[in-house]
């Protein structure tokens, strides 16, 4: 499952991704607010990691604000995943970038459990992989397409 605040990042991406596809300006964190949904509380530090991670800017003054400076095609849903929330792996051994053998595991090449979630997360990375957020912002249809074409490698 993903988190509450990786819903909150995602929508306020959407909303701000969205000004930047119309007339571009900064958002305040009240505007991005009622445009997501999201509460304000949340997206004060949601946005500054955001910020920091390198997918938005943000402008002081009285037309200040924060603003999308990558473009959407550019914005891979699983790597915002892991800037949010960190590790996205349902087994610690199964992690690309933090990766640890499980404790009481005495071999990898024969874990069962291994194997099943290895080939269920395996699919599931291809699909998220190959979202943006661009494909959040077009019709329904590319992602319901690309659930269906996915499909789990034999167990």
């Amino acid at each position: 499952m993903i988190t509450q605040k990786t819903k909150y990042a995602l929508k306020a991406m959407i909303a701000l991704a969205e000004e930047a596809a119309g007339a571009g300006e900064a958002l305040t964190i009240e505007q991005i607010s009622q445009r997501s949904g999201a509460p304000k509380r949340f997206l004060e530090h949601i946005l500054l990691d955001l910020k920091r991670t390198g997918y938005l800017g943000s402008r002081r003054g009285r037309s200040g604000g924060y603003m999308l400076i990558k473009e959407p095609r550019q914005v891979s849903i699983g790597e915002l995943l892991r800037e949010v929330d960190g590790p996205i792996a349902p087994l610690p051994c199964l992690s690309r970038r933090a990766y640890q053998p499980c404790d009481d595991c005495e071999d990898e090449e024969s874990c069962r459990i291994r194997r099943l979630f290895g080939q269920v997360f395996y699919a599931y990375l291809l699909l998220i992989e190959s979202l943006t957020l661009a494909d959040l912002l077009e019709s329904p249809e590319r992602i319901e397409r690309l659930v269906a074409d996915a499909a789990l490698p034999p167990v």
